[in-house]
């Protein structure tokens, strides 16, 4: 429906449209004139959104917080799922990937050449030189927050380490491109160039997505791209930048008995950083990490 200029704005705020979203959308039109693939009012969160949203990333950064307090060697992955469960609970969220299309636990842990959807086990057992991910999501008050880090268990070999730390470069030379009226194929190679620039591939298959009222949302976040191309950005826009970046070659396998673990084919280690990112008026804001 077309909505007149002195109508409410379809963003919720009260605002006469005139004054609220009208120059925003007339902006995005001509970039769609042009041809460029842009955003629907659904992928725009409005201020109240946000609010909600930044109140479920304090409970998520938290609950990673206390991972990084207590994760060891020794310990199971389901150790892991428990400190997210009992924290998690504690600070008033729920656990999003609890149950979600049938995932068993309360977090992801993907460990070594373990790409991303680990599933906690007790008899996955952390030993020196291992890297986990940790990729938690959490619900507050039916808003979505999203991040993960990488931790090193012990004494971690060097060519590890360096996977590590170059994965998390990739993702915040990401960042810097994330900004409104950019696209998000400007991050896309960003993250893409630093990776090969190191020796490492980016797996093509899975990436980030669009979040904060839904668990996953549009747009789907790649990591291979053009500077100018893939969606426009815009204030209001949120997401995940997650490159999962393998030491050897970009194939990955499913695991056919549980149909969530995603693993390097040629069985070299992976690593992955997420945060969650608002495209602001001037630039961007980490959300949750």
């Amino acid at each position: 429906m077309k909505i007149g200029r002195n109508d409410p704005c379809w963003c919720g705020s009260g605002r006469k449209y005139k004054t609220c979203h009208e120059a925003l959308d007339e902006r995005i039109k001509k970039y769609a004139a042009m041809g460029h693939v842009v955003p629907n009012h659904s992928m725009i969160k409005t201020p109240a959104q946000i609010e909600g949203i930044r109140e479920a990333a304090k409970v998520n950064v938290a609950v990673l917080d206390y991972v990084a307090e207590n994760i060891r060697e020794g310990m199971s992955t389901q150790d892991i799922d428990d400190l997210v469960a009992s924290k998690t609970k504690e600070l008033g969220g729920i656990c999003a990937p609890l149950g979600y299309e049938g995932y068993p636990k309360s977090v992801c842990t993907s460990l070594n050449e373990v790409v991303c959807h680990g599933i906690p086990s007790p008899k996955e057992i952390l030993k020196s030189g291992d890297i986990i991910n940790v990729d938690c999501t959490t619900i507050v008050n039916g808003f979505y927050a999203d991040s993960s880090r990488m931790f090193l268990i012990g004494d971690v070999s060097p060519e590890k380490k360096r996977l590590v730390q170059v994965t998390k470069e990739a993702m915040e030379l990401g960042l810097k491109e994330v900004r409104p009226w950019s696209f998000l194929g400007n991050m896309a190679d960003a993250v893409n160039r630093h990776a090969r620039a190191n020796g490492y591939s980016v797996v093509k298959e899975i990436g980030g997505h669009g979040v904060g009222v839904d668990f996953h949302e549009d747009p789907w976040v790649g990591y291979y791209g053009s500077p100018g191309t893939q969606m426009l950005l815009v204030p209001g826009m949120m997401f995940t930048i997650e490159p999962m970046i393998n030491m050897g070659k970009a194939a990955i396998n499913t695991n056919a008995a549980d149909g969530w673990r995603v693993t390097t084919k040629d069985k070299s280690p992976s690593a992955q950083w997420e945060i969650q990112v608002l495209v602001t008026e001037d630039g961007n804001e980490v959300i949750s990490w």
